[in-house]
């Protein structure tokens, strides 16, 4: 079971967007994500007819490493660890720091 999912809330710790909150976009791979407000740099792109693109300098999101984010628990208001617990016959991620279910809404 995946700690960070396509979705979730997290908080950069590490890095020039440190302490920046974002909502994950999608995941790149194993060890990558893509969040929203985090890691966005100028690209310059030439024009390309072919698929309507007039070029220029465009702001683009990068991925960043999973080992960067942490998952965000609103009721402390700080970064937090992930756990996973059976409950109902189903497995759930918890906060280690509460052990709240994430992503439900108290």
């Amino acid at each position: 079971m995946n700690n960070i999912r396509k979705g979730d809330e997290v908080i950069v710790l590490t890095g020039r967007d440190k302490k920046r909150r974002g909502v994950v976009l999608a995941r790149v791979g194993a060890d990558h994500v893509l969040v929203e407000g985090v890691n966005v740099v100028k690209k310059h792109q030439k024009p390309n007819p072919m698929t309507n693109n007039p070029g220029g300098v465009v702001d683009k999101t990068l991925p960043i490493h999973i080992s960067n984010v942490a998952l965000f628990n609103p009721e402390t208001g700080k970064a937090d660890r992930v756990g996973v617990k059976e409950v109902d016959g189903h497995k759930v991620r918890i906060y280690r720091s509460n052990g709240a279910v994430v992503g439900v809404k108290a």
